[in-house]
């Protein structure tokens, strides 16, 4: 018999790990680092008494939710350093460092006194922390999501992806709850004096343990094989940067026709949600909590359901339908949330009807920026325009939103800048995405083991 093929004799598992053990792994860290990203998200209109004048309570809400911006705004270079680490080194080392970084930076805002002990300081170190958490997050997903689907057969990439997908949601969730039980365990005047401490301080504990299990991880099989065949790249962000075709294939396709929409739609069913039933509907902390974290925990599966639709029908087809939808009923949705404010029930149904499109657009996301770019520059080609997304057009939708009511005195005003983007995707994304859940990934390194993708 011949000699084997090199492709055929790559490990499929990492460390002893199967696949469905390499995703868990893969996901704890991750959605430690988004609880840790979305705990100042879930505590924004509390933090605008703490860390700001209090003279001009909608002055100090929109600079609370600017700050929570800063750490979107930067997300986009954090994915270009660790973006080309991750190219250059490998995905785990990148996404190590990125957790690292995530985890002090949290854990330090824990730390920062208020604007009443002093003054102007305390944003200002709130901010230079807030952009640490963002360039690390930069870096944290196009690694954690290269290195699941550079572990997953072709032929499943959007199931076992849409793992990671999850990862954002229940952060999220994590956050809500932990805030929701110190709130009600603490009593209003303790958690305001102090228990909002609490959930960064934990980040240092669950840090640790995430840091305990990433680094029992290896690197993932098809980059070890690139690297091992000589294919990685040497410069990829001179490879990913350096020329108009690829700024094309990134910016008009990636993320007008995919990301910027995708980004909208998932900050506005969650976080604007949240800040509309707050500021808007005057709904107490606590019911306005509750409300999204039911709703998040019954779609969270739905992340699921899609990512492995995805590898039967198509991801263009879900992401375009999700953005569509989305901007067709977000002005019924919302009207009906202050039609029915008095009634957590329906509240609870609304929002969870804008989770689901969340799950519709974000569950396959992952497997099509894998699809679409080289692994030589995946890490770095599939991080940018994600960030920017995310990072701009997502990220700032809660701010966006809220200074075009303010401005406008309509309730319903800020919807305009979802709606708008969404359908701005749709277009794009309908004209120029193409499909690729078809694409095998493993042929840039000789074929798939056959060993991937056991269970």
């Amino acid at each position: 018999m011949g000699a084997q093929p090199r492709a055929a004799q790559m490990p499929a598992t990492t460390s002893g790990f199967n696949l469905m053990q390499v995703i868990l792994a893969s996901s704890a860290g991750t959605v430690i680092e988004w609880y840790d990203f979305y705990i100042y998200g879930s505590l924004a209109v509390f933090f605008s008494t703490l860390f700001f004048p209090k003279e001009n309570p909608t002055a100090a809400l929109l600079s609370s939710l600017a700050v929570f911006g800063t750490g979107f705004a930067v997300r986009p270079f954090g994915a270009l350093f660790f973006g080309r680490i991750g190219d250059l080194i490998g995905r785990k080392y990148a996404f190590v460092a990125t957790l690292t970084t995530m985890g002090l930076a949290t854990t330090l805002t824990g730390l920062v006194p208020t604007y009443a002990n002093v003054g102007i300081l305390a944003p200002i170190i709130l901010v230079v922390l807030r952009l640490l958490q963002g360039l690390a997050l930069g870096g944290e997903y196009g690694g954690a999501a290269t290195y699941i689907a550079e572990h997953s057969p072709d032929n499943r990439r959007g199931y076992y992806t849409s793992y990671i997908q999850t990862t954002a949601t229940v952060g999220l969730l994590v956050s809500l709850i932990i805030i929701l039980a110190l709130r009600l365990g603490l009593g209003d005047e303790a958690f305001r004096a102090w228990g909002w401490r609490i959930p960064f301080l934990l980040s240092g504990v669950l840090l640790a343990l995430a840091l305990y299990i990433r680094v029992r991880l290896q690197e993932s099989p098809l980059f070890a094989a690139l690297k091992e065949q000589g294919k990685s790249s040497k410069a990829p962000l001179r490879e990913s940067l350096g020329s108009g075709e690829n700024w094309k294939k990134m910016i008009l396709i990636a993320l007008l026709g995919a990301t910027a929409g995708q980004a909208v739609v998932w900050y506005t069913g969650q976080f604007y949600a949240l800040f509309f039933l707050q500021s808007t509907l005057k709904l107490n902390f606590i019911t306005a909590t509750v409300i999204v974290a039911v709703a998040l925990a019954i779609a969270t599966p739905f992340f699921l359901v899609f990512g492995g639709l995805s590898d039967r029908i198509g991801r263009k087809k879900i992401i375009m339908a999700g953005c569509l939808i989305a901007a067709i009923t977000y002005v019924p949705i919302y009207k009906g949330m202050h039609a029915y404010a008095d009634q957590p029930v329906i509240l609870t149904l609304l929002v969870l009807i804008q989770v689901i499109y969340v799950t519709m657009v974000y569950g396959p996301i992952a497997a099509f920026l894998v699809e679409f770019f080289r692994a030589r520059t995946r890490y770095t080609s599939m991080s940018l325009p994600y960030h920017m997304g995310n990072g701009w057009f997502g990220g700032l939708t809660p701010l966006i939103a809220a200074s075009i009511t303010a401005a406008t005195g309509n309730i319903y005003a800020g919807l305009a800048w979802p709606i708008g983007v969404a359908l701005m995707t749709f277009i794009v994304g309908t004209i120029f995405l193409p499909e690729t859940n078809h694409v095998k990934i493993w042929d840039e390194v000789g074929g798939q083991p056959a060993q991937v993708g056991a269970r």
